[in-house]
């Protein structure tokens, strides 16, 4: 075949005539994409929000949640005044969970086990059971591997099997998340300076607005939460708008269910939170160091580690594990701004299955039907 101008031009011709006739075929199949597009974000949407944290903090008071004490239910919400009265009951200043409605105070026994499996079930109906191997697999004999895990390692409410576990996990496995909380280092320390030293938030209390007690043994263990148990904090939220942008930028923060938590915390020299253990395997703990004295540790799992301030420390929660300050008093507080993360093994199917199971208050909706 011989190339010349009038033979480009043939060819040119061809192509469009052919374009021309399949125009009409091409445009449905687009309008048929797309209205697929459109009805498959409907459908993810009803339960999901587009962005995890964006605008959630002004959705009203109704999802205002609470921070209560005590070392097993520190990041507890607070139910307040409903038709089960106060759920909330102050002694000496630390504040105890009472709520029968709490995830953290139900016990792992057959009707939570019920509750997972029925909400599991809808899940799987208005979306789909393919990936849901482990979540089935867990979910199915939850009081099984609850009961039966070593003591070293026992979630108090969901365990999801065959997950690798250790008790500490280096940096590389959240890159992304752990270089963007230390190049927030700066504006984090700086909002917290100004929460803190904020004037108490009522006469007679040590408290500035929005901090809350912990029970421990020794000293003191003050949090200041921007989410808890997956809610947003309306007012906390508001006084940390930069915290706040940080969370929002974070790809893996647990942000729509009840194992999520973000907040500062604070131990004050001599304080000690005796041994625990975490809700469940399925996220990582994050803590970035904004203010580590000497004397300061964190032992998960019988392996101790120390802070260091503007350094992300990952470990699993699940694991048993304290912490303590055994500096003086001139050492002052050691500050942490904690956030939970997804735990790399748990796929995106499995997160998106989680976050319907575990949205704030669909266990306790369930429960009352």
């Amino acid at each position: 075949m011989e190339w010349s101008l009038e033979n480009v031009r043939e060819m040119l011709a061809g192509g469009m005539q052919s374009i021309r006739e399949c125009e009409v075929c091409a445009l449905a199949i687009g309008l048929c994409l797309l209205l697929l597009f459109m009805w498959y974000c409907y459908r993810v949407g009803r339960e999901h929000s587009s962005s995890p944290l964006r605008g959630r903090y002004l959705s009203g008071p109704s999802r205002i949640g609470g921070v209560v004490g005590g070392f097993m239910s520190s990041d507890c919400r607070s139910r307040g005044k409903g038709k089960h009265g106060s759920m909330l009951e102050e002694q000496n200043g630390f504040a105890f969970c009472q709520s029968s409605e709490c995830f953290r105070c139900t016990s792992s026994g057959e009707s939570l086990n019920q509750r997972l499996y029925h909400s599991l079930q809808d899940y799987a109906k208005r979306y789909t059971w393919s990936g849901m191997g482990r979540v089935h697999k867990g979910v199915r004999d939850q009081g099984r591997y609850l009961n039966s895990r070593p003591t070293i390692q026992r979630p108090e409410v969901f365990f999801l099997p065959d997950l690798p576990s250790a008790p500490f996990f280096s940096r590389e496995i959240q890159r992304h998340d752990v270089e963007l909380l230390e190049q927030s280092f700066p504006a984090l320390l700086s909002e917290f300076e100004s929460i803190y030293h904020q004037p108490p938030a009522r006469s007679g209390s040590a408290l500035p607005p929005g901090w809350k007690v912990n029970s421990t043994p020794y000293g003191q263990w003050w949090t200041y939460y921007l989410v808890n148990q997956g809610t947003p904090l309306v007012l906390n939220v508001r006084r940390c708008p930069r915290a706040w942008r940080v969370l929002g930028q974070l790809r893996t923060f647990i942000a729509n269910n009840v194992f999520g938590n973000a907040c500062f915390s604070v131990l004050t020299p001599g304080a000690l939170i005796t041994e625990h253990y975490g809700p469940t395997n399925v996220r990582l703990r994050c803590h970035l160091g904004l203010k580590v004295p000497p004397s300061c540790e964190l032992v998960v799992g019988g392996e101790p580690q120390c802070w260091s301030e503007g350094s992300c420390l990952l470990f699993d929660d699940s694991f048993l594990h304290r912490a303590f300050h055994e500096g003086s008093a001139d050492d002052g507080p050691r500050v942490v701004f904690m956030v939970d993360l997804w735990h790399p093994n748990v796929a995106a199917a499995e997160r998106q299955a989680l976050d319907y199971i575990f949205t704030p208050g669909r266990l306790e909706d369930r429960e009352e039907k």
